[in-house]
């Protein structure tokens, strides 16, 4: 099984647009579809609720790694949790890379760590699961600031 999901897309918008939409736990919050009840911060753990139809039930819970506008934003998660606070061996690494292009932004997505989960079925449905998902949200993300 890979150890990482990797996307790269070209969207059109500027990176200051595309930096908003990603280290704004607001705005990241509209596209992907959590609504949280605070900002991002390193080291501090933000928690919300999915608004994602079907997951509404469901809280993620993000602890923001690294932040280094406009280029690079990390946090680490529990990709099986809903929300249960799990320990350190059962995270992953999510990493947004950007980099401008003239007036658009090229956007390296990258979730990381699945290798060290557990060896139980959740690390491969964890991995099956985001592989999905991040396609979805490449998509949501490309919507919201190309609009």
């Amino acid at each position: 099984m890979p150890s990482q999901i990797q996307k790269t897309l070209t969207l059109k918008a500027p990176i200051t647009r595309v930096w908003q939409a990603i280290a704004n736990a607001s705005q990241f919050g509209e596209w992907f579809r959590v609504k949280f009840t605070g900002e991002f911060a390193v080291g501090v753990i933000l928690k919300g609720n999915i608004t994602y139809p079907g997951y509404e039930h469901m809280e993620m819970q993000v602890v923001p790694a690294h932040i280094q506008e406009p280029t690079y934003f990390a946090y680490t998660w529990c990709p099986y949790s809903d929300g249960k606070p799990e320990g350190k061996n059962r995270e992953t690494l999510v990493e947004f890379k950007l980099k401008a292009q003239g007036e658009n932004t090229e956007l390296t997505i990258i979730e990381s760590g699945f290798d060290a989960l557990p060896d139980d079925a959740r690390r491969e449905e964890s991995y099956r699961s985001n592989t999905e998902g991040w396609a979805i949200q490449a998509q949501n993300i490309a919507d919201y600031v190309e609009s």
